[in-house]
C-alpha cells in the first residue's frame, strides 16, 4: 500500500471525533489521512457482537448520544438517526417494609412522587429544579460549537444568577440539599454529577458540577437519545462520509512519534510489518493529552483515574420486579437506579476513597433494545430477548491495581446482588446463553478500558471535564496546544467528553479559520 508523503491534515485516532474532523476537512477540500491503530475505526463508539453465536449488536463501551449536536449531523449529511427514550428513570426502594419506587416519566411522575414521599412537595421541587437546568441547557448547548465564550459572557447569556450559582460557583450538593429533602430523590438528582467522575457531592473542585452540567444540557433540552442501530451506526456513517469526501482512512496504522516546528509536522507510523513517516501541515490528535505528550516526547500531565464498571448483558426476558406497580418494560426503558440514594452514594464514595470496594455498589442500567429493537436479530427480538447495559459508579482504578480479575469478579457479584434485591427473580435466571453455553454477560473495569481503548487510567472523558468557557491556556476553540499546528480533537479537549463530535468539529473549525 502506498501512503502519500504529505497531507494538509493527519488525524491520529479514528474514533468518532477524529472522523468528524476528517469529514469536515475533507469536505472543505483538504487532503486528510486518518491513522487508527486498531483494525476498525470507531474507538469507544462501536457496536459489536460480544456473545458467540448470537445476533445481538451491542454498543459495547459508549451508549448514548445526547451531546451530539444536530448541526453536525446536518452539516455532514449523516445517514444516522436517534430515538428519544420514553421514560426518564425508575428507582426502586423499600418504604414501610413494602417494595415501591420512583418512576419519572410515562405520565406517572406526579403520582409516583406522591406515593413515595407522601405529598407533592418533592415533585414541585423537581419541576422547579429541572426547569432551571432546562433554561441553562437551551443557552449553553448552542455555544459548544462556537468559539469559547468568556466566563462572564456565558454568565450573561444564561441570565439566571441562581442557576449560575448552583451550577458554576458552589458544589452541586448544596443545591440538591436546598431543593430536595427525600434521600432517594436527592440521590437520583446527584447521579448525573457522578457518571464517569469520582467525586463527592460537596467536592470543592466542582468536578462534579462540570459532570452534572454536561449530563443535563444535551441537545439543548437535557433529553437522552439512543442511537438507532447502536453506537456503531454513528461511526460507520461518519467513516462513510469522510471516505466519500476523499479522506484516507488507514486502520492497523499506529502513530508512534510526532515532531513539529510549528508550521510543518512529521508523524512516524508503525504497522505490523513496517514503519514510515508522513508529513503534514497540521496534526489533529484524537487521543488523550497523555498520548499526545508521549507522541511529542514531552512530560505528560498528571494521570487521571477512571471510576466505573461497565457491564453488558443479553437477556431472554426482562426480570420481574418486586414493585408490582411498575411494568419491567417501563422500569428499564429509562435509567434504572440501583443503590443510588444520596446517603448510599456518599458512603460508597467514602469506602472507595479509603481503598475498599463499596459494600453496596451504586449503579444504573438501561435497556437499549426497548427503544431500538433493531440491534437484535429478528429471531432474538421475536423471542423477547433484550439487552441491558449497567454502569457502576465509585469504583476507581486504584481498587483494581493489585488484582484486576479477582476484584472485577467480586464487584460484579456485589453489583448484581444489589440489583437482585429489587427483583422478583435473580437476574442470572434471565441471562441468555451463548453458543458455548456461557451466560451472556461481560464486565469492564477502568484497567480493562485502559488496556483495550488506551483511556488513561480508564477515564472515559480522558481527563476531568472543564467548564465550557475560556480560561488561561484554552485557546479560541479549546482544542489548541503549545504547538500552533497541533490540535487536540479528542475527549480531552475543552468541551470534550461523551459521544458528541464537538471536539472534532471545533478542531476542524480551528483549522479552517471559521
Amino acid at each position: 500500500m502506498t501512503v502519500r508523503d504529505s497531507y494538509d491534515a493527519v488525524i491520529v485516532g479514528g474514533g468518532h471525533n477524529g472522523l468528524v474532523a476528517a469529514a469536515y476537512l475533507a469536505r472543505a477540500g483538504q487532503s486528510v489521512l486518518v491513522l487508527e491503530r486498531l483494525a476498525t475505526t470507531g474507538g469507544a463508539a462501536v457496536s459489536t457482537r460480544p456473545f458467540a453465536g448470537l445476533d445481538a449488536r451491542l454498543s459495547r463501551y459508549s451508549y448514548l448520544v445526547s451531546l451530539l449536536p444536530a448541526t453536525i449531523v446536518r452539516d455532514l449529511g449523516l445517514d444516522f438517526a436517534v430515538r428519544r427514550r420514553t421514560v426518564s428513570s425508575y428507582t426502586p426502594a423499600v418504604r414501610g417494609g413494602r417494595a415501591t419506587g420512583l418512576l419519572v416519566g410515562a405520565g406517572r411522575t406526579r403520582d409516583s412522587f406522591a406515593a413515595l414521599t407522601g405529598s407533592d412537595r418533592e415533585y414541585e421541587a423537581w419541576r422547579r429544579f429541572y426547569a432551571r437546568t432546562a433554561h441553562v441547557a437551551a443557552r449553553v448547548f448552542p455555544t459548544l460549537t462556537e468559539p469559547l465564550p468568556a466566563r462572564e459572557a456565558l454568565r450573561e447569556r444564561i441570565g439566571d444568577e441562581e442557576a449560575w450559582r448552583m451550577l458554576f460557583e458552589e458544589p452541586v450538593g448544596v443545591s440538591v440539599e436546598e431543593h430536595f429533602s427525600d434521600d432517594l430523590v436527592r440521590g437520583v438528582v446527584l447521579t448525573d454529577a457522578l457518571i464517569g467522575t469520582f467525586a463527592d457531592a460537596h467536592d470543592p473542585s466542582l468536578v462534579q458540577n462540570r459532570c452534572f452540567l454536561y449530563h443535563v444540557i444535551g441537545g439543548g433540552t437535557g433529553d437522552w437519545d439512543v442511537p438507532v442501530g447502536g453506537m456503531g451506526a454513528l461511526t460507520d456513517a461518519l467513516a462513510d462520509t469522510a471516505l466519500a469526501a476523499g479522506a484516507h482512512l488507514r486502520t492497523g496504522h499506529e502513530a508512534v512519534r510526532l515532531a513539529t516546528d510549528g508550521t510543518h509536522a512529521e508523524v512516524t507510523v508503525r504497522t505490523d510489518d513496517t514503519e514510515f513517516t508522513v508529513g503534514a501541515r497540521r496534526v489533529l490528535v484524537n487521543a488523550s493529552p497523555q498520548a499526545l505528550a508521549a507522541l511529542l516526547g514531552e512530560q505528560p500531565p498528571a494521570r487521571p483515574e477512571g471510576a466505573q464498571l461497565k457491564v453488558n448483558m443479553l437477556l431472554t426476558r426482562l426480570p420481574r420486579l418486586k414493585d408490582r406497580d411498575v411494568d419491567p418494560h417501563e422500569a428499564f426503558a429509562g435509567t434504572f437506579h440501583i443503590a443510588e440514594g444520596y446517603g448510599q452514594l456518599a458512603t460508597a464514595h467514602r469506602e472507595a476513597t479509603e481503598g475498599r470496594l463499596p459494600a453496596s455498589p451504586p449503579s444504573e442500567i438501561y435497556c437499549h433494545s426497548l427503544t431500538d429493537p433493531s440491534i437484535l436479530g429478528p429471531d432474538l427480538a421475536a423471542r423477547g430477548h433484550h439487552t441491558l447495559t449497567l454502569f457502576g459508579l465509585h469504583t476507581p482504578a486504584r481498587l483494581f491495581a493489585a488484582d484486576n480479575e479477582g476484584t472485577r469478579a467480586t464487584l460484579l457479584a456485589a453489583t448484581l446482588a444489589e440489583l437482585d434485591a429489587h427483583l422478583d427473580e435473580p437476574i442470572a435466571d434471565c441471562l441468555a446463553l451463548d453458543a458455548d453455553g456461557a451466560p451472556c454477560i461481560e464486565a469492564k473495569t477502568p484497567l480493562d478500558l485502559e488496556r483495550e481503548l488506551r483511556l488513561p487510567g480508564g477515564h472515559i472523558f480522558h481527563r476531568d471535564l472543564a467548564f465550557p468557557y475560556a480560561a488561561p491556556g484554552t485557546g479560541r476553540w479549546g482544542v489548541e496546544t503549545a504547538h500552533p499546528n497541533v490540535l487536540l480533537c479528542g475527549a480531552g479537549a475543552v468541551r470534550g467528553g461523551g459521544v458528541s463530535g464537538i471536539p472534532g468539529h471545533n478542531a476542524a473549525m480551528a483549522v479552517l479559520g471559521r
